[in-house]
């Protein structure tokens, strides 16, 4: 079995690959919330919310701080940057494969129209 080490993209894309810690992110980008409101606002248990928000706390998308008995989350101070150029070097990547195919298509079109014509005649 192949080992690695996780890097910051291995990190982020695990932590938003849930739709509710990409639901956490998008309210606390809204406003701070407690975990225990999170937990509502998800229909889960406090626990679960925890292990979502600890999932979230490691990529450093969001932090948590505990005032008295509640623990707040609000965004942490990642921006993203290095995942974004990622996602854009594979978006131009399959551009340009859209683009040649679109070309691929346009030429086979083309023999498809010009061979209709001779046949024709």
């Amino acid at each position: 079995m192949v080992q690695y080490m996780r890097t910051r993209l291995d990190t982020s894309f695990a932590a938003l690959s849930d739709a509710t810690r990409r639901g956490v992110l998008e309210q606390v980008g809204r406003a701070d919330a407690s975990i225990t409101d999170l937990a509502e606002t998800f229909h889960m248990t406090l626990t679960g919310m925890k292990k979502h928000v600890g999932v979230l706390e490691q990529a450093g998308l969001v932090t948590t701080k505990k005032i008295g008995r509640v623990r707040t989350c609000q965004l942490g101070p990642r921006r993203l940057e290095e995942e974004t150029v990622w996602l854009e070097r594979y978006r131009q990547r399959w551009d340009e494969r859209f683009d040649e195919l679109d070309k691929v298509v346009e030429e086979l079109t083309r023999k498809e129209k010009s061979d209709e014509r001779k046949n024709r005649k």
